[in-house]
């Protein structure tokens, strides 16, 4: 499957807040799942296979580490430490990855669920290309929830479902923002 196969969607709706040395994504998008099957697609591991750009050694829905392995196929697939700091079943979840701070929030939203990804990192600049990588995870992850799985476009493979694109999108709107 390629690019030209795969709907991306609309792009999310994303604004950002900026720290004293941190950046943080608010990447916002409505999926038409209810928020049950979306908690398991991001806290199993057999599900984040699936769709997401890690693995983690363990479910992610009790506090405490766990360890968080890329899955782009890379040379460099050492696991990197993890921590849930907070898990409210198919409502929050709050957790470590490497330096960055990942906060998901499901709200029910009729049948579908209102997803609000929050990216806390201290590289502001590649805020941008988390929306685009996030964007197309989040696709991906929609499509195994369908029962229709690809498995996770991550990495170099992004490339050829339209990453680039969606990176130029979505830095025009957020310095679209900045200027605003």
């Amino acid at each position: 499957m390629t690019h030209d196969d795969f709907e991306l969607g609309p792009l999310a709706d994303v604004t950002r807040e900026i720290g004293e040395g941190t950046a943080t994504l608010i990447f916002t998008r409505t999926l038409r799942h209810p928020p049950g099957k979306i908690w398991r697609a991001l806290t199993e591991p057999t599900e984040q296979l699936e769709w997401m750009p890690f693995v983690s050694d363990r479910a992610l829905d009790d506090l405490g580490p766990a360890k968080l392995r890329m899955t782009d196929g890379g040379e460099n697939m050492e696991a990197m430490e993890g921590e849930v700091l907070e898990s409210e079943r198919a409502r929050l979840l709050r957790y470590r990855w490497g330096s960055d701070l990942l906060t998901w929030e499901l709200k029910p939203h009729g049948a579908s669920t209102l997803l609000t990804l929050r990216h806390m990192t201290k590289t502001p600049e590649h805020l941008s290309s988390f929306a685009a990588g996030w964007h197309i995870c989040i696709a991906v992850a929609e499509r195994f929830m369908d029962g229709r799985p690809i498995g996770p476009v991550v990495g170099p493979k992004a490339m050829d479902f339209g990453w680039a694109k969606l990176n130029e999108q979505y830095q025009k709107k957020l310095q679209a923002l900045h200027n605003g």
